[in-house]
């Protein structure tokens, strides 16, 4: 049985200025079902290669495969829809298969609109791909479909989930299968280099009201620091990757191990090779402060903290918890160890105004960043915040949900003033690094790594490709007043999709009278209580294994 994967061709003007992204979920996908016998599996980047529809259909007539799967997040998701169109027009009696998070929880609007999707994978994929394929492979299919747990699909009318499969325990056993990807396409740009995008942990134990990572991994677990080093390993002698970027919300949350995991790096000499970065939280860092030279010793160099607002009332939101100066405090202890800093600042909820965004650009200056990003906020339609704010949201084409489109329209201006207002604070924080920081501040891997960011951002900018501007229109203020976001407005939240969110409003509101919802704290082992995000004074030093 021949199997295709296909990741979808969707560009949003976001994160990808800095590179060619490899889509790991193939290689994680891969290494499971060829340890369970399947060998014969196919890979279409139309992303990277950015395939027209044309040249797709050529490839798949040429492979001919029995079975399709592509993936989607939530922008993504019209683009993986009409990819399986395509799809079945050329092989009408492939099985397609979707995963990915935005299917998991939005199977009910999926499957109403899609009309040549045969299942969707609910949760991580590794082993519901292999009972998935099996049950193909064998003749079982679609028969046994009521059988797998963790799938979705429709039945003559009506959308059919079963039941969630269990996560999975030993993530030690997942063996990626790096191979499947053409990595001389995958270049991360401010360093010229191959960039990899591995995990150390799945899940998240914290409930932040805007994040799902908590959702949809459910439990929190950690590999093998020695095994992440392994893969590491793997990947620079064998694929020559000279970045990486952990893939995790936040590697630093269980301490001992991710100290582990440096020391392994130093102890095996690869901070010679590769370098990395990593997302995390401020009061990590500030926990950490002692233990900074050791992780930049590791290869540690880039690290992107979620400052998410300059404005304490956007922090509280977002149950964050952490202030305003502890913020300044972090980015400076990162500077002193020598660690490249990126500051991130969530923009244009309702309460945006003008001023706001005048706030955040004075605190990024005073603080002092390496890199600074303006992201808008993006209410992802299966968290708990979009429950709370969905009568203000008004547009449902999730295309535009990429964090570069202003989704919400803050009520003290339009979107396409906000635009300008979030572009004012990127013309005047990197024209002034360009002039009068990044040529002069430092000396050799400083100066190389901050001039290779200021050029990915430059090249952007001219192609117009920055926060999809070409896209917008917008060619500066005066353009401002000919901003055009191109809206699909015709897009709806499907009727299956409004039932199920108010069944599930339910079912939580009743476990909140039993005070059972997980919504209201986390509690470790040793009995702390963890608010959302590992908000307060206490933090997590032993995670659950």
């Amino acid at each position: 049985m021949r199997i295709c994967f296909i990741h979808p061709n969707y560009h949003s003007g976001g994160a990808e200025i800095a590179g060619n992204w490899p889509p790991a979920w193939v290689a994680y996908l891969t290494g499971s079902l060829k340890a369970a016998g399947f060998d014969d599996i196919q890979f279409i980047d139309a992303m990277t290669h950015d395939l027209s529809p044309g040249q797709l259909r050529v490839k798949l007539a040429e492979m001919q495969p029995d079975v399709v799967g592509t993936t989607a997040i939530t922008p993504s998701i019209y683009v993986a829809e009409e990819t399986l169109d395509l799809v079945k027009e050329v092989l009408p009696d492939a099985v397609t298969v979707l995963g990915g998070i935005h299917a998991t929880f939005m199977y009910q609007q999926v499957l109403s609109e899609s009309q040549n999707l045969d299942v969707i994978v609910r949760g991580e994929g590794e082993e519901i791909i292999v009972e998935l394929m099996r049950a193909i492979a064998e003749g079982r299919w679609p028969a046994d479909r009521h059988a797998i747990k963790g799938l979705a699909f429709k039945d003559g009318d009506e959308i059919v989930a079963t039941p969630a499969a269990p996560t999975v325990k030993d993530i030690d056993g997942i063996t990626p299968d790096w191979s499947m990807l053409e990595w001389d396409k995958y270049i991360y740009v401010p360093l010229g280099r191959r960039v990899a995008i591995p995990n150390m942990a799945r899940g998240c134990p914290f409930t932040c009201s805007f994040c799902s990572q908590w959702k949809f991994w459910r439990d929190y677990r950690v590999r093998d620091p020695l095994k992440v080093v392994d893969e590491i390993e793997d990947l620079v002698e064998n694929h020559d990757v000279g970045f990486f970027i952990l893939a995790d919300e936040e590697p630093t949350i269980n301490r001992r191990k991710f100290i582990q995991f440096c020391e392994e790096l130093i102890r095996r000499d690869l901070p010679k090779k590769v370098q990395w970065g990593i997302n995390t939280r401020v009061t990590d860092i500030m926990r950490d402060k002692d233990l900074l030279p050791l992780y930049r010793k590791a290869g540690l160099v880039h690290v992107s903290l979620g400052t998410e607002a300059a404005a304490q009332l956007k922090l509280d939101q977002f149950n964050k918890e952490t202030k305003v100066a502890d913020n300044k405090e972090a980015i400076r202890l990162l500077r002193e160890a020598d660690i490249f800093t990126e500051a991130q600042f969530i923009v244009g909820l309702d309460n945006e105004t003008p001023e706001t965004l005048e706030e955040t650009f004075q605190m990024a200056w005073d603080w002092q960043p390496d890199l600074a990003n303006w992201a808008m906020y993006t209410p992802w339609p299966f968290t708990p915040l979009f429950q709370e704010m969905k009568d203000k949201v008004e547009i449902f084409d999730f295309s535009k949900y990429n964090f570069v489109t202003p989704i919400m329209r803050p009520q003290a201006m339009d979107r396409a003033t906000l635009l300008d207002r979030v572009m004012h604070n990127y013309r005047r924080f990197y024209s002034r690094k360009a002039m009068f920081h990044y040529p002069w501040r430092g000396t050799g891997y400083r100066r190389k790594y901050l001039l290779g960011c200021l050029k990915a951002f430059a090249k952007a900018g001219f192609q117009r490709q920055f926060y999809d501007l070409g896209k917008h229109n917008y060619w500066g203020p005066q353009s401002k007043d000919k901003v055009a976001f191109n809206f699909d407005r015709t897009r709806t939240i499907a009727q299956a999709q409004l039932d199920d969110w108010q069944s599930k409003q339910d079912i939580a509101a009743q476990k909140r009278a039993r005070k059972v919802s997980r919504d209201e704290s986390f509690k470790m082992p040793n009995g702390v209580e963890v608010k959302a995000c590992g908000g307060g004074d206490r933090q997590m030093i032993e995670a659950a294994e």
